[in-house]
């Protein structure tokens, strides 16, 4: 099983609907895909029409104490070759609980051996913040994938959660920046293609997708179905389904190839 974190420090850049959508799009593809719902928020959890999950994703992991539950008996099936991990606001909780535990870094990552046979890929939605939490998702990742908004602010926060990548090579040397996705892109505004012209002439690894804005990506997920299932469409879809072949055919099988 391959594990991809969609992760970024900032809030509001499509973390979420691109871990529900991307997800989704690789089921599509033949890919066994779990999604781990990692943010108490559980905005991923409600998108895939689950709340107040009993057990969830806090009862895996504890807190001050080993947890409770296993991962595989929190497990939901979303849709064909989809399945997620949900959460719910105890698990804020539970990150305060683990900084009292030793191998408060590997909670995750444990867990998820155990489910390494019955799923090829994983993506996990991480918190808009350096946690505990995100430290967990990363440790335990092949890969991240870094959400970012094409704008002067989201490249400065950019900077840092790059700096965060480097700090972590000390937990997860082989970790591998999959790529930056452009999130809430528009071509007709001439700052986002500044933007990527200066990601890109930084050397970031921008991956070749662009995600759109559009209400319809909310849309979806009130009526509990990702972008690609509920319009597949939209071009909003149509730019998930995009960025799922590219994860698929240059990660994915890459790694297998190479494992």
């Amino acid at each position: 099983m391959r594990i991809i974190s969609i992760a970024n420090h900032k809030g509001g850049v499509g973390k979420t609907a691109t871990t529900h959508a991307l997800g989704a799009g690789l089921a599509e593809l033949g890919q066994r895909v779990l999604i781990i719902d990692l943010d108490p928020q559980a905005s991923l959890s409600g998108a895939c029409g689950f709340s107040g999950s009993d057990p969830s994703l806090a009862d895996v992991m504890g807190g001050t104490e080993k947890g409770t539950a296993k991962l595989s008996e929190i497990i939901k099936p979303v849709s064909d070759n989809l399945s997620l991990a949900p959460s719910d606001l105890n698990l804020a909780g539970t990150e305060r609980g683990l900084y009292q535990r030793l191998g408060r870094e590997n909670v995750l990552k444990r867990a998820l051996e155990t489910m390494s046979a019955s799923f090829d890929v994983c993506l996990i939605d991480c918190p808009p913040s350096l946690s505990l939490l995100t430290v967990n998702a990363l440790n335990a990742a092949d890969g991240v994938i870094i959400p970012t908004q094409p704008a002067a602010a989201d490249l400065r926060g950019l900077r840092m959660f790059f700096s965060t990548l480097d700090d972590m090579s000390e937990l997860n040397p082989a970790l591998e920046v999959i790529g930056i996705l452009p999130t809430f892109y528009d071509g007709r505004l001439n700052h986002h293609n500044a933007a990527i012209e200066t990601m890109s002439g930084a050397g970031l690894p921008l991956l070749s997708a662009r995600i759109g804005r559009s209400v319809k990506v909310q849309e979806a997920a009130g009526h509990a179905e990702s972008i690609t299932d509920y319009d597949p469409q939209n071009k909003r879809a149509k730019e998930y389904q995009v960025l799922a072949e590219e994860i698929n055919q240059q990660w994915l099988n890459k790694t297998k190839q190479t494992h």
